[in-house]
């Protein structure tokens, strides 16, 4: 299917369009019904009636976006009309709720209008906390958002506009800091002369470039004084003094070219021409001012950013409004000002300096990526741009004085972004807190692996633990250099040279030589990097340990059950993941470890699981799982040993609230527990999931996660005598990140037990 039936398809099939409306409260029972509406709806009515800001708490209106148009110049498409730009305005929406979890109402209005435009917006604009223009033609947008943003009190954007600037002066500060470039002495080339090209235009002189400097070209040549044809107000600002001028007389001797007009108007000669390692942004969507490619071979030297996703440096619209709105919306900023964008500009430039984490790189199926040439400004994809952007915005607005609120503890409002982005960082934050409070020594066994590399710096910059990094010391150092990784504060352990060897391969001979292992074999076992770990855990040399990175449970968890032993005496070694759907987290056991528990087992494996969520600060409801329902099977061996855990663990722990056994079912859905098991104080509403053997857990988990969109923290190991986790194949650096916080976890609670 070629590209133009894919995209029909992709907007016709199932339910027409991209969007929907999804209600925010349930409307089951009559008593709901009362409450959502009459006569319940009247208290918020009355109370915002005395106090219009009322409206930001009673209804969705602080996180309400209109996204608007007349249609007059949509995409590459120009003036198709409101209707015909409707699919563009519903992708808009997407993209609102995608990366910032902005609602949004997409408004088509056929009106060309500049006047009636604005009085129908100014009409509407109650309903919503901020307004996005959109596809509109110059020079009618520059008057439609002058007098909005002079008429509202709420931030209006014209995304066309200011999207654009945001992005390309976040990459031209860092192409001028890669090439020593001083803002102050550029000659920058603009091809193009609309709305975004005008604001980029405005944007970058505000941050340093000279107004003289800046020479704009339309499809008639230089902008200069005195010039009248296809001339208004906001191009003629940017007039150059003498006379006509073409593109290529233009750019010689220029270091900057932004292009924002169409394809093919530059050549490889015009490159050639310009000052040494120069700046081209050829920006037109979907075919550049001039390839990449082109722009490379006629000056190798040149940074080059487009407008597409399979170039280097897209200059994408999206790393700029969801972020900008959300930092606004939450400080209920009455207008976007100047500050805002500029705080939004170095947010960006900031954070493309930064490590890129693993989930990046896998949604461009990169193997490394870090600041330079090739890499201005971060990818659209990247999930940390909420968390710089939106609180530099807001900050600003603050510092400029059109915040309504200001935000009073930004700490505690990444942490709430935080949770948008990524669904574990809600649970896992207390564990990190925690954690920071007495970081423990954890080592890890993959020390060259670069996601370990990636994970330690974030662990010693977020003071979570103090890594220690098993492996030969020059292979550590030379790849943490290659991907531009600090490794202050982490200690690397390299095996043959540290003065512990001989030690630990005598303390671990003399532990196992009556269970078949011989000297030659201990020498072996702790010259590997996973061996010397566990036995740096074994002495008190490090707290806990994380591994198996690129390898299955069971080859670490066997040896480390050797090494380290239980806890106590015939305790049961199990694995249990934590589940994070959108709105309730599941505790499930065991999962990894245990092929055919018996009775006793299983109640131990209820009692572990239990008490990780106990960990992760939920008071646990434990579901005893089966195919049968309080006996609806009886005689059934499988049935009976679940029945028989049941009774152990209510002997041992008589608080715990637990109940089975029962189906899967029974155990989550409080409807059809309340039907038909109202004796079951836990039925309906279990937390806590014990799986009867590890087929069916292992099973359950992998589809709950793959096909229930759940996010799976795991396996957390319990039962081992020192904490030792285990890293799924394919982990990510955020995941190691948040292994590593419950390993920490794990230590702390073991040091409270004793």
């Amino acid at each position: 299917m070629d590209l133009n039936k894919e995209a029909l398809a992709y907007h016709g099939e199932g339910r027409s369009g991209k969007i929907e409306v999804v209600a925010t409260k349930p409307l089951i029972t009559q008593r709901d019904l009362a409450v959502a509406y009459s006569p319940g709806v009247a208290e918020p009515c009355r109370e915002i009636a005395k106090d219009p800001e009322k409206a930001f708490d009673y209804t969705a209106k602080g996180n309400l976006v209109a996204v608007i148009t007349n249609g007059t110049a949509v995409l590459g498409l120009g003036n198709i009309g409101a209707l015909a730009g409707k699919p563009v305005m519903e992708g808009k929406a997407n993209l609102f709720k995608k990366f910032a979890d902005i609602d949004v109402f997409d408004i088509e209005m056929d009106e060309r209008d500049p006047s009636k435009f604005i009085e129908a917006v100014k009409a509407m604009a109650p309903t919503f906390g901020g307004i996005n223009l959109e596809d509109i033609w110059a020079p009618d947008c520059f008057e439609i958002e002058q007098r909005l943003q002079e008429e509202l009190d709420i931030p209006v954007f014209h995304d066309d506009q200011h999207g654009t600037a945001i992005i390309a002066s976040a990459a031209l500060l860092n192409a001028c800091e890669l090439r020593s470039k001083e803002l102050g002495a550029l000659k920058v080339v603009f091809s193009g002369a609309g709305a975004a090209a005008v604001a980029t235009a405005r944007l970058i002189e505000s941050l340093g470039v000279e107004r003289a400097n800046i020479y704009m070209l339309d499809s008639k040549g230089l902008i200069y004084e005195g010039r009248t044809k296809g001339m208004y107000p906001e191009k003629a600002a940017f007039a150059q003094p003498g006379g006509p001028a073409t593109l290529a007389e233009t750019m010689v001797d220029a270091d900057v070219f932004m292009g924002l007009s169409v394809a093919g108007v530059v050549s490889k000669d015009m490159v050639r021409s310009m000052a040494d390692s120069p700046i081209i942004f050829a920006m037109a969507n979907p075919d550049p001012e001039i390839r990449y490619e082109d722009a490379k071979e006629a000056d190798p030297a040149a940074i080059v950013a487009t407008g597409r996703s399979d170039y280097p440096n897209q200059v994408n619209n999206v790393l700029g409004f969801p972020f900008v709105f959300r930092g606004a919306l939450d400080c209920r900023a009455r207008k976007i000002t100047e500050e805002m964008k500029h705080a939004a500009v170095r947010a960006l430039a900031d954070l493309a300096k930064q490590d890129v984490p693993d989930s990046v790189l896998a949604a461009y199926d990169l193997d490394r990526l870090s600041f330079g040439p090739e890499y201005l400004i971060p990818k659209p994809f990247d999930p940390r741009v909420l968390l710089w952007v939106a609180p530099a915005v807001a900050k600003a607005a603050a510092d400029s004085g059109v915040a309504r609120q200001p935000i009073a503890d930004f700490d505690a409002y990444r942490a709430r972004l935080e949770r948008l982005t990524e669904r574990s960082k809600e649970v896992i934050r207390p564990l990190i807190n925690r954690a920071r409070l007495n970081p423990k020594r954890i080592v890890f066994p993959d020390g060259p692996h670069p996601k370990v590399l990636r994970a330690a710096q974030i662990l010693v910059d977020e003071r979570i633990c103090k890594p220690v990094l098993i492996g030969p010391a020059w292979k550590i150092l030379k790849r943490a250099e290659q991907l531009h990784i600090e490794l202050d504060g982490v200690e690397i352990v390299e095996v043959t040279e540290d003065a512990r060897f001989e030690s630990y391969c005598q303390a671990l001979w003399e532990k196992r030589q009556r269970k078949g292992l011989t000297w030659q074999g201990a020498r072996r076992f702790v010259r590997s990097s996973d061996g010397y770990a566990m036995m740096m855990v074994r002495h008190g040399h490090a707290d806990g340990l994380l591994g198996g990175l690129a390898e299955n449970y069971a080859q670490t968890i066997r040896p480390a059950l050797r090494v380290l032993g239980p806890a106590t005496p015939g305790e049961v070694i199990s694995g249990a993941y934590v589940l994070l759907f959108k709105d309730r987290r599941v505790y499930v056991g065991d999962c990894t470890v245990n092929l055919e528990p018996d009775a006793a087992a299983l109640a131990q494996i209820a009692q572990h699981t239990a008490g990780v969520a106990r960990a992760f600060g939920d008071e646990p409801r434990v579901a005893m799982l089966s195919f049968s329902d309080f006996g609806s099977q009886r005689g059934q061996p499988k049935v009976q040993r679940v029945r028989d855990a049941l009774t152990m663990v209510r002997e041992a722990q008589p608080d715990l609230l637990i109940d089975g056994e029962m189906q899967a079912d029974t155990a989550v859905s409080p409807r059809k527990a309340a039907a038909d098991f109202p004796f079951s104080d836990l039925a309906g509403n279990a937390n806590v999931l014990v799986f009867p053997d590890l087929t069916s857990g292992n099973i359950a988990y992998k589809l709950l996660r793959e096909l229930g969109g759940a996010t799976a923290i795991g396996p957390i190991i319990t039962g081992m005598g020192r904490p030792v986790n285990v890293l799924d194949l394919g982990s990510t650096v955020s995941d190691i990140v948040n292994m590593s916080a419950i390993t920490v976890g794990q230590v702390l609670d073991a040091e409270k037990a004793t």
